[in-house]
């Protein structure tokens, strides 16, 4: 679905998190960030997914790596996904789809037969440089942490 490639730089971003905070890649130099997109907040698998993460935060912390959601939901969306399930890290409420288009996990989808646009579930692992260093396009919302840190 995405156009980027491992190597590439990470685009350049800049959205309001569930807070209202503007958020961009800039505020991550010199750390690790795990940028995962997802269809859409409080679903099942969109769930499952973002506690495996916030289950597996100090493992990712001790490695120096900061976690950032993305979806196209409101922010009071995200800040109810947030406070529901405790999420250490900032969902970024993207619903112009700059972040979204931005990375290219936007596009055409199957479920049950029908077919829509929407997020494609990916996940893109940055270095301190703004360096893409991985991208996961088949996402194992139980195991996550483990497909980005092993």
């Amino acid at each position: 679905m995405t156009t980027l490639k491992i190597g590439d730089k990470a685009p350049d971003f800049s959205a309001k998190d569930q807070d209202g905070n503007i958020i961009s890649l800039n505020d991550y130099k010199g750390k690790k960030l795990v940028i995962f997109f997802y269809p859409k907040a409080s679903t099942p698998g969109c769930t499952v997914e973002a506690c495996n993460l916030r289950d597996n935060f100090e493992r990712f912390q001790a490695l120096n790596y900061e976690i950032l959601g993305v979806s196209a939901d409101s922010e009071k969306r995200q800040t109810n996904f947030k406070i529901k399930h405790k999420f250490q890290y900032p969902l970024l409420a993207d619903e112009d789809k700059t972040v979204i288009n931005a990375f290219g996990v936007w596009g055409p989808k199957k479920f049950m037969g029908r077919e829509y646009d929407g997020i494609h579930r990916t996940t893109f692992v940055i270095n301190e440089d703004g360096i893409i260093d991985d991208i996961i396009l088949k996402v194992k919302t139980k195991a996550h942490a483990d497909q980005i840190l092993d």
